[in-house]
């Protein structure tokens, strides 16, 4: 057997060992690496008795004495150590009364395990890996095959899964592959490793004949990786579909079932891949020297474990590619490093003699890429089941980390023992502080401050020489006579005797029992309490030590919060000197995930590093971000959303990040120019595939098109009733919902200040009585949008020019609008009106095109009618919603939004109330998404299936139109109450058919993306004359006032 294979099967045996602790892990939520190690070394590797050995009722902790301190550093131990922390060091009991089930259920599915392993030599890991691939093609080919229309869906129209300009390529999620896009865009963006895939080509004898397993299932996989990549940088899409990928993966391995993939479990088997297909590459390129493996050098970084065992001291290198972190108890990156470098009794590490064990980490070596692993979830003992850690830490977009290379360990430990030095100063500071601002002894306690201000304010108060019993009962009235300030005696409490009331009296009155008006204090009493005897001698020293104390305790409050705070200031301060800022590393990537233990949704955070900005990868949609929003997202602690996978790259190694030039010219490399020549025609193939069905889609609109031209042309036109004959040059807003409702509306209008002319006006002419007629409507028009009437009153309806009047139309707009209402063919009834029917088009004939723009009047008339379709949704939609109506309530109210957020762009008197809508289409989520919660908890097939269809169907594909608006706090607010009240079922009892629907489902509820697919085509609206459309938007808005808005 050679070096190399020896090995080589050295470390496939240390992988399986590292893979039965991991499972050791999950089944008995002990992290303790030293327990989890012992069990396994006393069981002689069967995980069957590790577990009894684990969960036995009287089970220990091994002794010290037993247990190898240090096999956390075994000589070439997996490079994927579980590094512990001072955070995390408790066994978690699973004993009780069901502990034999529990068992015999631990020891099938560690028995079917082993079973697996031993027939075929794929880990659970890797099963679980095949799971989740399966499930997700299974969901891409089921989803083809959906009968239940979306309200959302992918436009048929090539042109929206355009690409534009150079804008980053999304990655299609092909169901529950969240995680794949997450992790591969973070990769994909390392310049350095993009070429190392792209130029990935190894000889084509292994290509042609694979020598084992690894090389099958490697080599195609990179083959498809590599296609992968090359759309990503050349393709014409918006995004790519990564199913081929996928479906490598997936045939790797054989098993059906399904859940969603942990990020951190694939980084690792997708490197441990990379890995193995380019050691392939190595091996055939090596010249007689030992082979570079450029995924180690990239990843892969060593750290040397010092430490004492009972003060013996000892040392290992270890060799690690992600370096795990716990989140629990730490505010920020450098507290959990610091945890997870220092394990134990660190004095200890520092005496020869001490009983005590301990041991550090140190950084050798760091990788180029360093990937943080957050551990954010954690097992509940209480529940039996994993939780998500949604605690708040924070990390910097540059990490020193010099404190923690062995290089500096000297002058580490020197800043650490300063460290603890002043926290410990700190702590008793902070002590006596709280003594001053939690001042007492009972339960409840106050500032002293304040508590010597309450002294020195009663000892100031007037002195009353009385009691206040003796004051009141001095007020009594006397016998005879009871007044409503009296307070009652017990006999009168009890009612009074006859004999105790006096002959009938004009002043006398029966006593009643009043008591908030018999309990009044009397005006002679303070309203505060006061001293009684004080003399002005007593008064003016009291006075005078009160403020004394009172500047001495403000004094000493003061110089203790300072203190406190230079000693943050040090503490903060403590490694920033030069010599400890010498290995910066910037923060690359933070993949994101939102939702429970059980199920969610990943994106990731990519810096930018030659535009230097961070960029938001979300599935298919690639956004602009902020470093603002990413913390919002990432650091935890708000809504579900937190970092679980930090990558950082070593800023001083440029290749990492640098574009490729021209070895010739000199000229750097962009786009499909970095593309080796058989990727470059792959890539070239796909467009040219795209740009068919751009040219397709061309085509079949001009066909269109051309067809209704033809249809057009063929149709005679119906004359128009002679009672309202159409204008052509009218507004087509007059036509709607019919031309004779609103020419008749407009008409009476007009006959009224025609009329009204006619009296004010002695020239009877046809244009002196028209031109006065609309300067009486314009004045009439303009009092209406200068008046401030109640929401239920809204005069734009009532006439275009008062909706064009407040959002400052151009005046020829208006003019030509009155002019158009009094030229109207329906004022033809009489001779009078006829007359001035005729001047008002001849004067609009004589409108010559440079003076009013015939495009920006056709604007303005196509606004408003606009806005008053967007009325009518509004209404419609109210009016379901009274009805409690809820489906059909809900869509007639997101075209409402839609249609007025578009309008109120323009201006704030071009549309309704926002808050309104916003309020109602967020009512009718909650409502809806409680009824299908009440659907699904029925547990009838049935009624399961209906609930998911609306959620499916109506609210799910509404979220986005939620969270697209971050200022909008209450629509963000509901949406995670409605994700809450899902999520909520993760730890329940359920049947499996339910649990299934449940596991497919969410991952689409927690979607975070929030880019808005086309609408479907929007409800029709019901035909109404202005008058009705005025009468019943009053209505409704008026029951609206009379109804609370629940929160509104």
């Amino acid at each position: 057997m050679t070096v190399e294979q020896n090995v080589l099967q050295q470390s496939t045996s240390q992988k399986h060992q590292q893979t039965f602790l991991n499972q050791l892990r999950e089944i008995t939520g002990i992290n303790d690496i030293q327990v989890l190690q012992q069990a396994l070394k006393d069981s002689n590797g069967n995980l069957e008795l590790a577990v009894t050995f684990l969960t036995a009722k009287n089970a220990k902790v091994p002794q010290q004495e037993e247990a190898t301190y240090y096999q956390t550093a075994l000589p070439g131990n997996d490079r994927y150590i579980s590094v512990g922390s001072q955070a995390d060091t408790n066994v978690i009991d699973l004993t009780g009364d069901d502990k034999d089930d529990l068992q015999r259920a631990i020891a099938l599915s560690l028995e079917e395990s082993n079973r697996a392993f031993r027939e075929t030599g794929i880990t659970d890991e890797e099963q679980a890996i095949s799971r989740v691939l399966e499930a997700s093609i299974a969901e891409n080919k089921a989803s083809l095959k959906r009968t239940h229309p979306e309200v959302w869906s992918d436009s048929p129209n090539p042109y929206d899964r355009k690409r534009q300009d150079s804008c980053p390529v999304g990655l299609k999620n092909v169901g529950n592959t969240c995680w794949f896009s997450a992790v591969i865009q973070s990769l994909f963006n390392l310049l350095e490793f993009r070429r190392l895939v792209l130029n990935y080509n190894p000889l084509a004898s292994a290509q042609d004949l694979p020598r084992n397993q690894k090389e099958h299932r490697n080599l195609p996989f990179m083959r498809e990786l590599r296609y992968l990549f090359a759309l990503l940088v050349g393709s014409k899409r918006k995004y790519v579909d990564p199913s081929s990928a996928v479906e490598i993966l997936k045939d790797a391995f054989k098993s059906n079932d399904s859940q969603q993939q942990d990020v951190s479990e694939f980084t690792h088997k997708l490197l441990d891949w990379l890995e193995d297909a380019f050691q392939i590459k190595a091996e055939e390129e090596r010249d007689g020297e030992k082979p570079k493996n450029p995924m180690v050098e990239l990843f892969y970084g060593r750290f040397l474990a010092v430490g004492v065992l009972e003060g013996k001291k000892f040392e290992n290198t270890e060799m690690f590619g992600q370096y795990p972190l716990q989140v629990n108890g730490f505010k920020d990156l450098h507290e959990c490093l610091e945890a997870a470098m220092i394990e134990g009794e660190i004095e200890s590490l520092h005496s020869e003699n001490s009983g005590k064990s301990g041991q550090e980490h140190w950084f050798t070596e760091l990788p180029p890429v360093l990937t943080f692993e957050l551990s954010r979830f954690e097992f509940n003992q209480a529940l039996g089941r994993p939780e998500k850690i949604h605690n708040k830490l924070e990390f910097p977009p540059i990490l020193y980390l010099d404190r923690y290379m062995h290089k500096n360990r000297e002058i580490t430990r020197i800043k650490r023992d300063e460290i603890k030095r002043l926290k410990e100063y700190l702590t008793v500071l902070q002590q006596r502080l709280e003594r001053y601002l939690s001042y007492g002894s009972g339960p409840k306690r106050f500032p002293l401050v304040d508590v010597l201000q309450y002294a020195l304010e009663f000892a100031s108060s007037k002195p009353v020489c009385t009691s206040p019993i003796d004051d009141i009962d001095a007020s009594a009235p006397p016998s005879g006579t009871v007044t409503t300030q009296t307070i009652p005696s017990t006999t009168e409490q009890q009612g009074p005797s006859s004999s105790e009331i006096p002959s009938a009296s004009p002043v006398q009155r029966s006593v009643i029992h009043k008591p908030f008006t018999q309990s009044r204090i009397p005006p002679d009493l303070p309203m505060h309490p006061a001293p009684r005897h004080i003399t002005e001698e007593e008064l003016s020293v009291l006075e005078g030590c009160l403020h004394r104390w009172r500047a001495e305790v403000e004094n000493d409050t003061r110089d203790l919060q300072e203190s406190i705070s230079r000693i943050h200031w040090t503490i903060e301060l403590m490694y920033s000197d030069k010599s400890m800022v010498q290995v910066p590393y910037r923060l690359h990537a933070v993949l994101v995930h939102e939702g429970q233990a059980n199920a969610g949704h990943y994106w990731a955070y990519i810096y930018d590093h030659h535009q230097r900005r961070w960029m938001k990868y979300n599935d298919i949609s690639v956004t602009k971000s902020t470093w603002e929003e990413l913390e919002r997202d990432s650091f935890g602690g708000y809504r579900n959303a937190s970092a679980y996978c930090l990558m950082y790259i070593n800023d001083k190694e440029q290749f990492l990040i640098q574009e490729e030039f021209n070895k010739e010219t000199g000229q750097m490399l962009l786009g499909m120019d970095t593309l080796p020549p058989d990727l470059k025609d792959y890539v070239k193939e796909d467009n040219k595939r795209f740009e068919k069905e751009l040219e397709e889609w061309d085509a079949e609109l001009a066909q269109k098109v051309q067809q209704e031209k033809l249809l057009a042309s063929q149709t005679p036109r119906m004359p128009a009733p002679s009672s309202a004959p159409v204008q052509a040059g009218e507004p087509e807003y007059l036509e709607q919902p019919s031309r004779t409702d609103l020419s008749k509306h407009l008409k009476e209008d007009s006959v009224r200040a025609i009329a009204k002319a006619l009296t004010e006006q002695e020239d009877r002419s046809p244009e002196t009585v028209m031109q006065t007629a609309i300067k009486l409507e314009y004045a009439r028009l303009l009092k209406l949008a200068q008046d401030d009437p109640p929401p239920e009153c809204d005069y734009r309806l009532h006439h275009a020019v008062v909706y064009f009047m407040q959002n400052e139309a151009p005046k020829k707009i208006i003019e030509r609008t009155l002019l158009e209402q009094f030229g109207d063919h329906n004022l033809s009834f009489d001779e009078r009106c006829r007359n001035i029917m005729k001047v008002a088009q001849v004067k609009l004939e004589m409108i010559k095109p440079d003076e009013v723009n015939m495009e920006e009047y056709e604007g303005w008339h196509q606004e408003y009618r606009n806005y008053r379709e967007t009325t009518m949704y509004l209404m419609v939609g109210l009016e379901h919603f009274q009805k409690k109506s809820y489906m059909e309530a809900l869509l007639y109210l997101i075209y409402a939004y839609q249609n007025n957020k578009e309008l109120l762009s323009k201006g704030l008197y071009r549309g309704h109330d926002e808050e309104l809508i916003s309020h109602y289409r967020r009512e009718c989520l909650l409502k809806l998404n409680e009824h299908a919660a009440a659907l699904f908890e029925s547990g009838d097939d049935q009624e399961v299936n209906n609930g998911l269809i609306i959620m499916n169907e109506l609210i799910v594909p509404c979220l986005p139109l939620l969270l697209v608006d971050e200022t909008e706090e209450k629509d963000i607010a509901a949406v995670e109450d409605m994700r809450n009240r899902w999520c909520s079922y993760l730890g329940q009892e359920m049947e499996p058919n339910l649990q299934e629907k449940l596991t497919d489902f969410l991952p689409k509820l927690l979607d975070c993306s929030t880019e808005i697919k086309g609408f479907n085509d929007p409800p029709k609206l019901p035909s109404y004359s202005t008058h009705e459309l005025c009468e019943r938007f009053a209505r409704i808005m008026l029951s609206l006032s009379r109804t609370p808005a629940d929160g509104r």
